[in-house]
């Protein structure tokens, strides 16, 4: 029973030297956390939500050696994150050119995915060495697949990187003949341009796939694969809760651009106000759900063996 103990509070002291870093920005920079895919730091909040749903409750040993071993990492991750505020910043800026980036801010956030991407994959490789990937593989690749998506978006954006953009006419005319069946306002879909006319007049909205939620359904790929991997279940069960889980982003992403339709033709077309409701509506509605579908999964599976347990 102490022994139980002791190895509860070595993990927990684990899980509190991986969050720590994400714990010190939220407290100092409290502003960069947005919702916002390409402006802030909320997914940190979504990665490290995974690592503590996967370690809590863990019956694995953890040396305490190991666990001092991580502290000098989020550390270095510490002070990254400071030094990102000041001088960091502006380097980045000023070398961007060197490398062809086209959107800076993207570029700017993608290395803070990276670092914390790193920071978390080297960890956790301490904690349980190479069988981390089948532990705690849902945060490192959420924060590295977030970090691959801001990079095409830094160097790729709005329609220049053709495969990401073929699906989006596509969501683009089932979400105008969603309007007009609708009859909510009119709606005229031409290739990834949307036509609309509402109560506050008319606009124009050019789609490009992130506002489509493409790069959602590569990071939620890369994350189910990584939850699925660990699971003791039947192939053609993980197969199913795979598509179900694809269904549901594509879902989820055509909530996604109604919504920002919806806003332009019932609320306002003010050009500012539709920016800060576009900047949060993907995902304020895509990380729960990814969140949420990992969980229903895990539950309905416990369930699952329990009953062949009885």
């Amino acid at each position: 029973m102490r022994q139980i103990l002791l190895q509860n509070k070595t993990l927990l002291l684990a899980i509190v030297i991986i969050v720590s870093p994400v714990l010190f920005a939220l407290v100092v920079y409290p502003d960069t956390f947005s919702l916002s895919w390409n402006q802030g730091r909320g997914g940190f909040l979504f990665a490290m939500a995974f690592i503590v749903a996967e370690l809590v409750g863990i019956k694995l040993q953890v040396s305490k050696k190991r666990v001092l071993g991580t502290i000098p990492l989020a550390g270095a991750a510490i002070v990254y994150l400071v030094m990102r505020e000041y001088s960091l910043k502006d380097y980045l800026v000023k070398i961007a050119p060197q490398f062809n980036v086209h959107l800076v801010d993207s570029w700017i956030w993608m290395w803070d995915f990276i670092i914390m991407g790193a920071f978390l994959i080297t960890a956790v490789s301490i904690l349980f060495g190479k069988k981390w990937i089948r532990i705690a593989p849902a945060g490192p690749i959420f924060l590295c697949g977030s970090a691959a998506i801001l990079s095409l978006d830094a160097f790729f954006p709005y329609d220049t990187l053709g495969p990401l953009q073929y699906v989006v006419p596509y969501l683009v005319k089932v979400n105008v003949w969603i309007i007009n069946q609708l009859d909510l306002g009119t709606a005229i879909a031409k290739e990834n341009l949307m036509l609309l006319r509402g109560e506050h007049g008319s606009i124009a909205l050019q789609v490009f796939w992130p506002s489509a939620g493409v790069h959602s359904i590569i990071i939620f790929s890369l994350v189910m694969m990584a939850f699925l991997l660990k699971m003791n279940i039947p192939p053609k069960r993980k197969a199913a809760y795979f598509v179900i889980g694809i269904l549901g982003t594509i879902g989820v992403n055509m909530i996604r651009i109604f919504s920002l339709s919806l806003f332009v033709l019932k609320v306002s077309t003010d050009p500012n106000k539709f920016e800060e409701f576009h900047g949060i509506a993907g995902e304020i509605m895509f990380l729960p759900w990814i969140f949420i579908f990992l969980l229903v999964v895990t539950s309905i599976e416990t369930k699952r063996m329990k009953r062949l347990a009885a």
